[in-house]
């Protein structure tokens, strides 16, 4: 049980205290309702006496009484109605209320904190009008009038006269078998005459005269002067006197009849005459608001079957405005006006007096005589009060079971019984505190009845004689528990009084809590709960609760559940605000933790309840706890919860039509997953048209592809801005997401949409329909032109600066997780903060289960029918940003950076790019060219410039070079549809080569530009809004087969210049399939033959070109038109092994050899020299677009690629090398590229087309084979880790035997064989001219060894010996690029092949000390046949 005010031991005693009658005279009654009091209440607040008292029991021993309490009241002659008293009880209990405030007492067990009110004043104030109203029984006389004061004013014409009137009435009253009512405790009952003077108005003599002869009559100890009124009414108003009557004043006493006769209840005769007519629950709830179209629930609160319970039901509703109106009267009008505070203590020296004087001594001298008389009739020559001490030492007679006895409930005694006697006895004795006479009487009695089986006198014997033991001083007995629980089981069972079963649960379980015993007393109060008084069960129960929450260790779960339980019998009972609080209370334990059907019926309630009493954002918080829980609830009852928290909801709103928008709890919003989309979507393709891909909010994030446009974007910026990147530039992303970088504010554009895609869920079984679902934004004008300089404008904010786009309907289905895309068409500049989302929550119109199929699920948008429940609100967009974690503070705390994804400036207007692709291929043969078209249209209204793509793939694409626009195709190209541009050559020309020469700078590939970046040739380079342009695109298969993604980022300025946004940007990827067409494989090497005039260098090309196709793309036939050389050194001569017929065809898998001649050509600055060799009839112009673009993207990427190696190996090395060596590397380095160019013939739906393409291949070094595609790299093995540090490895100064070679180029002229006659001359001697040519740059010193000797047996086994004749060492000095001849001589002494590759060469750089010196072996052998003739 909760903590109660008063200790047990005062409530005990305050609940019995000596009754007394009041009588007053009109006269008197007047006096005192001049303080608006009766005279009963007057005197109530000062009924306690303050000081001790003493009596003798009837053994002469001193008695001491504490704390003794008197109630004074009228006579009343009809017994109260059981209506009446309920009525009083539900009033008591509806008024008291937990004070607002109100610090609640916090209970800690285990997982659990509760707040828990520590006091239940409404519980108490319930027992003690309880109490109070108990009707008097003939059982017992604790509620009969022990005395009766008979009052009469001192102003009567004759006070004597009306005193003999008052005391006959009384007398009427009393011994009259016309009254029943009310109940007197002796026949001889005392009479206190009180002569009531009124100071202000009274004479004193007269008063004092009348007393004088009162105390003649009735003696000094029988009557007494009492003065009041010594304050006029109507003066001293402004004096403040305490108010003492106003807190008894509150409680209705039950005595005043007038209450019932004057109520708003009217009591009925028949056999329901307890109960009142009143108008049933159900209309109530209408009434209140609450539709009634729900299910059943097992603790439905609305339905009432028990007629018994219809008053507790109803009371709530019709009495609490009477009440109320009561107690404001009661509390607005002034008690005790004419009342001084000397008036005060005449009055509680009045109750003194008479307590003193007049009660106790009688008290005293009427148990002496009822002991008197019962030792008497008992004939005993003792008194009971030391006789029964032996009785109850000796043996005890075995009490009989309440279940054997028979149910003699009804047998009455006379009123002269010794046996009531006994009882009275012990009533008497128990009022003034003697507990241990009592319990001796009670006990007595108790055994008697027993005897007599007299069952209704026995259980109050018996539960008195419990109290009686549990009060006496110094505890001699434990408290007999088994006493109470045998009375409470008779009067329950055996003579149906719930009332006196319920006083004595109220006493043993107060008793039980003191003694800690809160099982026991919990198992008490819930035995008491039935179906007859929902209040009393409601109370009961909750004071069960406190027990089980108050034990040692508490039982929360307990305490829970009959919280629960108490709080549905509130409901019923009508106490609305009690059941509320039970149920709250009872949240606390079942919230959050799992038991989520227990939760729902919880909030359900409070919901419920809380919109009954008009609490309605109470009640909004509780369905909301519904709905957001992931409830395990069936459909049906979550429609049902769904539709009652519409209706709840839209009682509040039209409460505040015109406040803020509610917050909804549905459909939830995964506010991380909110994407931002700036700009329109995407055009779809138009027949040959392809739109530009863009980006739009149906791809996926790519973080890699990302970071990728990122870097593109930074290129064309960098090369825009000559090489530097802006401080101020910000990518741009068009659509930010939860991956995205959104610390900076994005930026917008004036009439450009920008589109939220926000992500619904529903986790309801039941769809959800929103209806006219926008956005929610706010807008802050401002300019942000030079001139203005962001400025904030002061306009009207409406719907002429922002348009937000509706949808109408967008229905979610049960469980659905839906994406809804909304629209802003910003019309002005400045800075926007999208809050969130409003629309209109309902739901749809038939969706329970039909035929076993849930009509709900797989619902299409469309037109639905509403249930007539929607409500408007809103839901706010809150994203949290990504946390911090850079410094150390940071690290060390929970911080998260800003995400402004949806705080867009919305920027001035820009120009509009869109692209389309026409004729675009999705499969290219590996190196094919295929020639498309590109259209660019600007669509706004400002004029576009500085057009440029930037691509990762700059060799996959070309616009053409500067001339391409300008130059026309050739008749014979658009005869073909040929992609180049063609010329028709003359037959004669096969072998050799035409020549043509062209810059780089011309094809966008300048030495200091960004090779990626391309510039698209615009005409007047601005694109006009609304205009339009085609160019033409030329496509390169990648030569890797395969699938590639090809990035394009567009790059784009406007004409004017804007402090916001400098640039846009488009994005394309194009998907392009490549499949294998040839593998070309090149070598380079020195022809050993020097030309007869000596000029320069020749070098033989070896190209091998092999068909790799599969035959997949249906490719017949390849066959190669035509091999360029471009070089700034080099060219192509002719072709060394050309066939007849001069065209080379390569079916599936073959492979052909070609052999060219190249020779060095005239320096001609930086421009590079095309060589064509044509095996057709048509030359390909290689040094025009597109042949020449794709081969100088495929240069610089080349470049690209070994530059960006040759760094990572040579890095801080490079410089470290002799100025000697490069000259020597420098030798064996050729820089001559070739171009193969092809054609395939392809057989597709019947028809041939014709494919074009070309392959590159780079030589750079002499010997070494290039390849067309790339090569895998192998991948390294894996090697042991080495824990040392290695030593400064510098690259060697010495260069490589092979580098070395390459410096003196040796040739010998001979004739390939010789005829001598051996007869006539022994010797033969033949000429030998060496040639040697310097391939460097510099001064070569040359050394000419011919001492040489051939040791090997082998070479001397094939070739035989032989002599060099005269000098056999020269020295030489061979200027640059110098060529020099030298006349020998070879001794022969016999016939055969000989090898005149004998001779040595060394050589050294003519400025260096250092000898690099080494053998310039030739790798051919010098084969002369000597024949003798």
């Amino acid at each position: 049980m909760a903590q109660c005010v008063q200790s047990v031991q005062e409530f005990i005693q305050d609940s019995f205290v000596p009754l007394v009658a009041a009588l007053c005279s009109e006269e008197a009654e007047r006096l005192t309702r001049k303080n608006n009091l009766g005279f009963s209440e007057l005197v109530k607040p000062f009924c306690r006496l303050t000081s001790e008292v003493h009596m003798r029991d009837p053994n002469n021993q001193l008695h001491v009484i504490k704390n003794l309490k008197i109630a004074v009241n009228n006579i009343i002659t009809h017994s109260p109605q059981p209506g009446g008293i309920r009525k009083l009880l539900n009033d008591v209990v509806s008024v008291s209320q937990p004070a607002e405030g109100l610090v609640a007492n916090v209970i800690t067990a285990g997982d659990y904190d509760l707040n828990i009110s520590a006091t239940t004043p409404w519980f108490e104030s319930y027992r003690e009008s309880f109490l109070q109203s108990m009707p008097a029984s003939d059982h017992e006389f604790l509620n009969h009038y022990v005395a009766c004061m008979l009052v009469v004013s001192s102003g009567e014409p004759e006070p004597v006269e009306q005193f003999l009137k008052l005391s006959q009435e009384q007398h009427r009253i009393q011994h009259s078998s016309e009254y029943a009512y009310p109940k007197w405790f002796i026949p001889n009952t005392l009479k206190y005459y009180v002569l009531l003077h009124d100071v202000s108005a009274g004479e004193e003599q007269r008063a004092d005269s009348v007393y004088e002869e009162m105390k003649q009559r009735y003696g000094t100890q029988g009557c007494y002067l009492l003065k009041i009124n010594s304050r006029g009414s109507n003066r001293g108003a402004d004096e403040q006197i305490p108010d003492p009557w106003s807190q008894y004043l509150q409680k209705n006493n039950i005595q005043t009849q007038e209450s019932y006769d004057d109520g708003p209840y009217t009591v009925i005769s028949n056999k329901n005459a307890d109960h009142l007519i009143s108008d049933g629950l159900d209309n109530d709830i209408q009434v209140d608001g609450l539709s009634n179209n729900f299910k059943a629930h097992p603790l439905q609160l609305d339905h009432l079957s028990d007629t018994s319970t219809s008053f507790d039901a109803t009371e709530y509703i019709k009495t609490t405005a009477s009440l109320h109106e009561s107690k404001k009267t009661s509390s607005g009008t002034p008690h005790g006006t004419c009342l001084t505070l000397t008036d005060h203590d005449r009055i509680r020296q009045f109750i003194q007096e008479f307590t003193f004087r007049g009660l106790l001594p009688h008290i005293e001298k009427t148990i002496r005589q009822l002991n008197d008389q019962l030792i008497s009739r008992k004939g005993l020559s003792r008194s009971l009060f030391s006789a029964t001490k032996k009785w109850f030492s000796g043996s005890k007679v075995p009490e009989k079971s309440i279940n054997e006895l028979k149910n003699t409930s009804g047998l009455l005694y006379p009123p002269e019984a010794p046996e009531l006697q006994i009882r009275k006895m012990a009533d008497l004795c128990f009022l003034v505190q003697h507990y241990e006479l009592a319990y001796s009487c009670y006990h007595t009695a108790k055994k008697d009845f027993l005897n007599d089986q007299a069952m209704l006198y026995a259980a109050g014997a018996l539960e008195m004689a419990a109290v009686s033991a549990f009060l006496q001083p110094g505890a001699p007995r434990p408290y007999p528990a088994h006493y109470m629980d045998t009375a409470i089981q008779t009067y329950r069972d055996i003579c149906k009084n719930m009332m006196l079963a319920e006083r004595c649960v109220l006493l043993s379980a107060e008793i039980l809590k003191s003694q800690s015993k809160y099982s026991d007393a919990a198992a008490l109060l819930i035995r008491l709960t039935s179906e007859d008084s929902d209040l009393r069960s409601a109370l009961l129960l909750e004071q069960a609760a406190h027990c089980f929450i108050n034990m040692k260790s508490p039982m929360v779960r307990k305490f829970a559940f009959h919280m629960i339980l108490a709080g549905h019998r509130y409901s019923k009972a009508g106490q609305k605000k009690h059941a509320l609080r039970c149920y709250c209370q009872a949240m606390q334990v079942y919230k959050g933790k799992g038991w989520s059907l227990a939760e729902d019926h919880i909030n359900f309630t409070i919901g419920r309840q809380s919109f009954t009493l008009r609490q309605l954002d109470n009640a909004v918080s509780a369905f909301r706890h519904i709905l957001i829980n992931d409830s395990k609830q069936p459909a049906a009852q979550q429609g049902t919860f769904l539709r009652e928290y519409l209706y709840v909801y839209k009682n509040v709103t039209q409460l505040s039509p015109d406040g803020p928008l509610p917050q909804l709890p549905l459909p939830y919003i995964n506010n991380s997953a909110t994407r931002v989309f700036f700009g329109h979507d995407r055009r779809p393709a138009e027949g040959e048209k392809q739109a530009a891909t863009h980006i739009s909010l149906d791809q996926e994030y790519d973080c890699e592809s990302s970071h990728q446009w990122k870097e593109l974007e930074e290129q064309v910026v960098a090369v825009v801005n000559k090489g530097i990147i802006p401080s101020n530039f910000q990518p741009t992303q068009y659509c930010l997401n939860s991956y995205s970088d959104n610390s900076k504010f994005p930026l917008a554009v004036v009439e450009e949409p920008v589109t939220v895609e926000v992500a619904f869920r529903n986790p309801l079984k039941v769809p959800l329909l929103l209806t006219d679902l926008s956005l929610l934004w706010k807008f802050q004008p401002k300019d942000f032109s030079a001139k203005h300089n962001g400025e904030t404008k002061e306009l009207a904010c409406g719907n002429d600066m922002i348009g937000a786009e509706v949808i109408a309907e967008f229905l979610i289905n049960s469980e659905e997780t839906k994406m809804a895309r909304l629209k802003l068409f910003p019309h002005q500049t400045g800075e926007l903060h999208i809050l969130g989302v409003v629309y209109n929550l309902g739901t749809i119109q038939g969706t329970m289960m039909l035929d076993g199929i849930d009509p709900s699920i797989g619902l299409q948008a469309g037109k639905f029918v509403y249930n007539g429940m929607s409500v408007r609100g809103r839901q706010d967009l809150e994203i949290q940003g990504p946390r911090l974690n850079n410094t150390k503070e940071e690290k060390t705390s929970i911080k998260y950076g800003p995400d402004r994804r949806l705080d867009p400036i919305v920027t001035e207007e820009m120009p509009l790019l869109e692209v389309f692709f026409i004729n675009f291929p999705t499969g290219l043969l590996c190196g094919e060219i295929r020639k498309a078209y590109v259209e660019f249209v600007n669509v706004s209204k400002c004029p576009l410039t500085a057009l440029k793509v930037v691509s990762k793939h700059p060799e996959f694409f070309t616009f053409g070079g500067n001339t391409a626009v300008l130059t026309p195709l050739s008749p014979s190209a658009s005869e073909n549809c040929s992609a180049y541009k063609t010329v028709v050559t003359d037959s004669t020309s096969v072998c050799t080569a035409l020549m043509s020469s062209a810059s780089s700078v011309n094809f966008g590939v300048g030495t200091g530009s960004q090779p990626e970046v391309i510039h698209v040739p615009l005409p007047d380079s601005v694109l006009l809004p609304g205009a339009s342009v085609q160019l033409p695109m030329w496509l390169h298969g990648p030569d890797e087969e395969g699938v590639h993604e090809i990035n394009f980022l567009f790059y784009y300025e406007s004409i004017k210049k804007h402090s916001k946004m400098c640039h846009r940007v488009l994005r394309h990827t194009a998907v392009i399939c490549t499949s294998r067409s040839l593998n070309v494989r090149a070598t380079v090497c020195r022809s050993n033959a020097l030309e007869d005039e000596g000029k320069g260098d020749n070098m033989l090309v070896f190209v091998d070109v092999e068909n790799i196709n599969t035959s997949e793309a249906g490719v017949k036939e390849f066959h190669i038109v035509q091999v360029s050389s471009n070089s700034k050194h080099w060219k192509l001569q002719k072709a060394v092994n050309l066939s007849e017929d001069k065209d080379y065809k390569l079916a599936s898998r073959e492979r052909g050899k070609l052999c060219f001649k190249a020779v060095r050509c005239k320096n001609s600055g930086e421009n590079y020299t095309f060589a064509d060799i044509v095996f057709g009839n048509e030359q390909i112009i290689s040094s025009a677009s597109p042949c020449a673009d794709f081969f100088f993207r495929s240069l610089s990427s080349e470049l690209k690629r070994t530059h960006t190696q040759s760094n990572m190996f040579q890095g801080a090395v490079k410089q470290s090398f002799d100025e000697a060596v490069r000259l020597i590397q420098k030798c064996s380095k050729v820089d001559l590229n070739i171009v193969v160019l092809w054609k395939a013939y392809v057989v597709e739906d019947n028809k041939q087309l014709i494919l074009e393409g070309q392959h590159h291949i780079l030589l750079h070094t002499l010997g070494k084979e290039a390849f067309s595609f790339p090569q895998k790299q192998e991948s390294p093995e894996m090697v042991f880790l080495k824990f040392f540090r290695p030593e400064s490895s510098s690259l060697p100064t010495r260069p490589t035997p092979d580098q070395l070679s390459n410096l003196i180029k040796t040739s010998l002229h001979y004739p390939e064989s010789f005829n001598h006659s051996f007869h006539q001359k022994s010797l033969c001697l033949v000429p030998v001219t060496l040639l040697l040519s310097n391939c460097s740059e510099a001064d070569v010193d040359v050394i000419i060894d011919l001492r040489h000797k051939t040791t090997s047996p082998e070479a001397l086994e094939i070739h035989g010996s032989f002599t060099w004749l005269g000098q056999t060492q020269y020295k030489l000095q061979l200027k640059n690029q110098e060529v020099c001849s030298l006349q020998l001589k070879a001794c022969f002494v016999r016939t055969g092949v000989y090898n005149l590759g004998t001779h040595r060469v060394f050589a050294k750089l003519a400025d260096q000390v250092t000898l690099f010196e080494t053998s310039q072996q030739n790798s051919m052998p010098a084969l002369i046949i000597i024949n003798n003739i």
